[in-house]
């Protein structure tokens, strides 16, 4: 694994050599299918979901952009070939859904896609242990120190408002 040491004199160094592209091919894959989920042509708009979506496949184009910037050749070719099988998956769901299936059985088919996609993109960030586990080594040591400062709130704030906060999420008023 590759580490990026720098002072602060010099420019930190971009290392994308030993990061997990899977990751973001995965979320590619979500923000598409559930974008094509949120159309008019599917299902009714919402117009917030199909907005999210969109941002989010927005952002997982610039990593991969990253991606294709500092990666090694290996890498690149390798990350164009998933990258033309996403789209190659996006273009055959759409033609799928539009040219087979009718409305109410085209909003159920991209349902359960959407659903596989969200699964397996939340599974993906779990690519990253064989890594862990080959070179003996956390590559985010950000995460763990988030999730310090977020235990440490938690018990601070737990005991001291946490009487009075409880109460049910459905209250009767009958």
């Amino acid at each position: 694994m590759q580490f990026c040491s720098w002072n602060f004199r010099e420019p930190p160094c971009f290392c994308v050599i030993s990061s997990p592209m899977l990751p973001y091919i995965y979320a590619l894959l979500n923000c598409l299918i559930c974008l094509w989920y949120r159309t008019p042509i599917i299902s009714l708009s919402i117009i917030l979901i199909f907005t999210v979506n969109f941002v989010g496949a927005i952002f997982q184009l610039i990593y991969i952009i990253i991606f294709f910037v500092y990666g090694d050749r290996t890498k690149k070719v390798k990350m164009l070939g998933l990258l033309l099988a996403v789209f190659s998956a996006f273009g055959a769901i759409v033609v799928l859904s539009i040219k087979v299936f009718e409305p109410l059985n085209r909003q159920l088919l991209v349902g359960y896609l959407s659903v596989f996609s969200l699964i397996s993109m939340f599974a993906s960030p779990l690519f990253i242990i064989n890594l862990v586990i080959r070179t003996k080594s956390v590559p985010n040591g950000t995460g763990a120190i988030l999730g310090v400062i977020q235990l440490v709130l938690y018990f601070c704030y737990s005991r001291k408002f946490g009487k009075e906060l409880r109460r049910p999420l459905l209250e009767s008023y009958a």
